[in-house]
């Protein structure tokens, strides 16, 4: 069944939902529950885990919690983790390798690429940082999929390049500029500076 974007964006927000009801000790939960916690309409909410999950919940109980996580996770991609790689070790991406809750959603980081001499050899959180000039042999060395790219916007497309003629095959992009890239390469654009201006403006309304 085809999902539309809105869709793909509300399964994480139901996942983090369902998990911390999960931990609060929570066995069942209900559409309406779920509709009511995140201000969603319960027809939208059902029309959803409908996607997602052949059973459709026990009438007053609702659905069983840890196999609609698991659904979710599943649909997702999330219990078959991408190794992913971060490109550029400046304040963000230095952010980014610290931060732990990308295996919650199926992004294993395995290393970092720079190109100064005083980042290379580094560990953050772990996780070593190579030249960039090691791009094409550790990502196949270490079979990663995915670039999340947090380079200066003019090296990006450079950048971009190298990656492309290594194997990569999707690129989450935190650069504000539009990449130029083959028809097989998935990209996810992140531009703060969009998501700032809508911010703003419903803000002024």
């Amino acid at each position: 069944m085809k999902v539309s974007e809105r869709q793909l964006e509300r399964y994480p927000i139901y996942l983090k939902y369902l998990i911390s009801m999960r931990d609060s000790g929570l066995a069942t939960i209900s559409s309406p529950m779920i509709a009511n916690a995140l201000t969603f309409s319960e027809e939208q909410v059902r029309k959803d885990l409908q996607v997602v999950s052949i059973n459709n919940g026990k009438p007053k109980t609702g659905r069983d919690i840890n196999e609609l996580i698991r659904d979710i996770q599943h649909f997702l991609g999330y219990d078959n983790a991408i190794n992913a790689c971060i490109v550029g070790v400046g304040h963000l991406g230095k952010a980014l390798l610290n931060y732990k809750g990308f295996k919650d959603f199926g992004l294993n980081i395995v290393c970092g690429f720079d190109s100064d001499n005083n980042v290379i050899g580094q560990k953050i959180n772990g996780l070593e940082i190579f030249s960039i000039y090691q791009l094409a042999n550790k990502i196949e060395e270490l079979k990663i999929e995915v670039a999340i790219l947090v380079t200066p916007s003019n090296v990006a497309q450079e950048v971009t390049n190298k990656l492309m003629n290594a194997g990569i095959k999707g690129i989450w992009n935190f650069v504000p500029t539009h990449l130029k890239v083959n028809n097989d390469i998935v990209v996810e654009n992140i531009n703060m500076a969009s998501s700032f201006a809508i911010l703003n403006h419903k803000l002024k309304k």
